[in-house]
Order: C-alpha cells, then sequence, then structure tokens
C-alpha cells in the first residue's frame, strides 16, 4: 500500500462565473474600476468585496466571479495591486522622503507593515525599503537629502 496518496490537482470551475452574463459584467466592470480605483477605495483598511457588493447592489459571489474573471485575480490580489502601485510612487516622492515605509503602507490602505511588505514583495520581487532605496541611487539629489 502507497505512503502517501498523491493525486493529480483538478481546477474546479466556479459554477456561479457563468451566472452573470457579459453585459452584467461589463456593468459591474465599470462601477468597481469606479469604486475601489477612480473613488480610491482601496485606500481603506475596512473596505470589503462585501461593503464593495453593498454598495453596488450585488453579493460578494458576483464580485468575485467580475474580478477573477475580468482582472484574473482575487479581489485581495486586486485592490492591493493599487495599494502597491500608488506606494511605489509615494516611495520614491520627495515629498514623502520624511515618511518611513510603514507609514507609507498605511496611506496607501494596507492595515499593518507586514501585509504591506509581504504584497509588495509578492508583486514586485522586492521589500518597499529595497525599492526605495533602488530608486534613491538612481537619484542622487534625493539620497543626498535623505541623509
Amino acid at each position: 500500500m502507497a505512503k502517501y496518496h498523491i493525486f493529480e490537482i483538478q481546477v474546479k470551475k466556479a459554477d456561479y462565473r457563468s451566472l452573470v452574463s457579459p453585459q452584467m459584467m461589463d456593468k459591474m466592470q465599470e462601477q468597481i474600476m469606479n469604486i475601489i480605483v477612480f473613488q480610491k477605495k482601496y485606500r481603506d483598511k475596512d473596505y470589503s468585496a462585501k461593503k464593495l457588493a453593498e454598495e453596488i447592489g450585488t453579493n460578494t459571489r458576483y464580485i468575485s466571479a467580475v474580478v477573477n474573471t475580468r482582472f484574473h485575480m482575487n479581489y485581495t490580489q486586486f485592490v492591493n495591486s493599487y495599494r502597491i502601485s500608488e506606494a511605489m510612487t509615494l516611495l520614491v516622492d520627495k515629498r514623502y522622503q520624511n515618511q518611513n515605509v510603514a507609514e507609507i503602507g498605511d496611506m496607501v490602505g494596507f492595515a499593518n507593515r507586514q501585509s504591506f511588505y509581504a504584497s509588495f514583495f509578492r508583486f514586485r520581487g522586492i521589500t518597499p525599503r529595497q525599492y526605495r532605496l533602488k530608486n534613491l541611487e538612481m537619484h542622487p539629489s534625493m539620497a543626498a537629502r535623505r541623509k
């Protein structure tokens, strides 16, 4: 008898995704982009998929279906992608050079330093501090101000 039970990973198809029509997906995608991106709700640490669903007038499964299908990531990854993008801008902006990395993470909506570092590393392959230092090296005038 085999010691290990190794099975091939089976991809599960989420049936609820097929319940959302393409027209409804288009409408919801537009609403999601408006709320999360243009209204900058990604900055709100407490803004969940549930709150988004309530604001749009749907349920979290439909939100999940649209985000997965249209953006090819889950809700948390989607929100964090905008947080990381803004953090990258702030980390190298000379107006924020006196802010430490954890404060930048807080400004863009991360609940704590650890989740900010983990997400940043997952998206960029380096830590926020490494990103800042690397970009300061490319701009010696900014590095001089840090000293």
